[in-house]
């Protein structure tokens, strides 16, 4: 083999390994496209050739990946809230404080559940995914600390009402009042309040 050749090779792509990374880029570019597109015109109003055309692709290319806007909305709106687990007891006692800043962390650096966020306050569609991602997500965690099993429930609907009130006046509709409270601030008002609806005796 010569050294022309040993070069060829270390240089030569691995065979299919393009293919992946060109169809990642691109479900990211549809996903991202989406999520803008759903919080500006809603959900009615959006369209997969308007979507098609702020990605800059065909779109045909949207309904190969993800079939029609309805699976494309649920894509775009899918999300991990990756919550930290309070059942310990060294944690359940401080359960309020820990999922109210895990809550501003995400409200702060997840672009997709701002998104979403701005899509639930002009959309029946989006409020409804968005309703029942915090409520899927947070039964198990009252779940693990409720004293009440049968509270659980509305225990964490009341979590999520609280949660959702801070996102909407805060991040999106802009309340001065809301946007000007400090992190700590946010903390020290909301935390006592998500902690008495996880672990406070019934009324």
């Amino acid at each position: 083999m010569n050294a022309s050749d040993s070069t060829s090779d270390s240089t030569s792509p691995v065979p299919g390994s393009a293919a992946p990374r060109r169809s990642d880029a691109t479900r990211g570019a549809i996903l991202a496209a989406a999520r803008e597109r759903f919080a500006t015109d809603g959900y009615e109003r959006a369209t997969i050739r308007a979507i098609a055309k702020d990605a800059n692709i065909d779109p045909s290319m949207v309904m190969r990946y993800y079939r029609n806007k309805e699976g494309l909305f649920a894509a775009a709106v899918a999300i991990d809230l990756r919550l930290p687990d309070v059942s310990g007891a060294d944690r359940r006692q401080d359960a309020g404080r820990i999922l109210v800043e895990h809550f501003l962390d995400m409200w702060e650096n997840n672009e997709v559940l701002t998104a979403l966020l701005r899509v639930g306050v002009t959309n029946q569609a989006g409020a409804e995914r968005m309703q029942g991602i915090l409520r899927d997500q947070l039964l198990p965690v009252a779940q693990r600390v409720c004293p009440d099993p049968e509270q659980v429930p509305a225990r964490a609907a009341l979590m999520a009402s609280q949660l959702l009130g801070l996102a909407l006046t805060r991040y999106v509709l802009r309340m001065p009042p809301a946007v000007g409270l400090a992190r700590a601030e946010i903390v020290a008002w909301l935390a006592p309040t998500i902690q008495r609806y996880l672990t406070a005796p019934s009324p």
